[in-house]
């Protein structure tokens, strides 16, 4: 996938230089800013009309818009866009026209797809991206850094990716090093094996104590139901990205609805019971 990222790389910057697409990132309108719920669970819905564990996945989208807009009147706190065209079935168009759609809506949304180059965050920009997905596992630290000093400079926020505890750490290091910048970071676990493209839901459990303090986190992949969605709350993690369940309904906006309250309500209980072991805890201490 990093190898077909680069070939379109190269035909990008074949048709358009870096000045002429950073003419149009100043021109593009300020992308809706993506807002947290205090209430503790949120859900970043997906628009992808492929996948390669998947398969097809338009046989409920005639229509993106709508479906967009269904995601968005659920509540969701961004929309996922895939971008990459040969296992995903994905397009910067489809970026582009998802942000049109929910621009009036204030919903960000974010390219997601294999970066490797800061030119691939302003192609974002560009077509009205709020935000990008960065995989912290095809990417050395120096490359990391330019896609997020870029994403930083166009006031992106970022999904950082991760998949095991080795590309926790990496992530762990690069934030603790940008302390001083002001910028929306997002550090997400992806629960699937790359090599068997099965989801282990258990993965998250297992690596919630070693996400970093201080940053949202995103569990990704495997989030069907609403027992999953409870799972994920009550493991630590603040958001979902869901994709292949919402992809498959048809009635998305309403299901979003449904494990956004689920999750929500569960989030509530959790905070209500971590208040009371904390005031427990202080009255025996007393």
């Amino acid at each position: 996938m990093a190898q077909s990222s680069l070939a379109r790389l190269e035909q990008a910057r074949a048709r358009e230089s870096e000045q002429e697409l950073w003419a149009r990132v100043c021109a593009a309108p300020t992308a809706p800013r993506l807002k947290l719920s205090p209430e503790g669970f949120d859900i970043i819905a997906e628009c992808k009309l492929a996948s390669p564990s998947a398969g097809d996945l338009s046989q409920h989208t005639t229509d993106i818009d709508r479906r967009v807009q269904a995601y968005a009147s659920g509540g969701a706190c961004a929309v996922s866009v895939l971008t990459e065209p040969t296992r995903f079935s994905g397009s910067l168009e489809h970026l582009e026209q998802t942000a049109r759609t929910l621009a009036p809506l204030g919903v960000p949304v974010m390219r997601k797809d294999f970066l490797i180059d800061p030119y691939q965050v302003m192609e974002a920009r560009a077509a009205g991206a709020g935000g990008v997905l960065v995989i912290v596992r095809m990417l050395d630290r120096s490359r990391i850094k330019a896609l997020l000093d870029v994403a930083g400079m166009l006031k992106m926020f970022v999904l950082i990716e991760t998949f095991d505890a080795a590309d926790l750490q990496v992530a762990q290091e690069v934030l603790a090093e940008r302390k001083a910048h002001d910028e929306q970071m997002l550090v997400g676990v992806n629960c699937r094996d790359l090599d068997t493209l099965n989801i282990d839901l258990s993965r998250l459990s297992e690596l919630a104590s070693s996400l970093p303090a201080d940053f949202a986190s995103v569990a990704e992949s495997g989030v069907g139901s609403l027992d999953d969605v409870k799972t994920v709350v009550d493991v630590g993690y603040d958001v979902a990205l869901i994709g292949t369940t919402l992809m498959n309904s048809d009635d998305p906006g309403r299901l979003l609805g449904d494990m956004l309250a689920a999750g929500r309500e569960r989030a509530m209980a959790v905070r209500t019971r971590k208040m009371r072991i904390a005031t427990g805890a202080s009255m025996d201490d007393e």
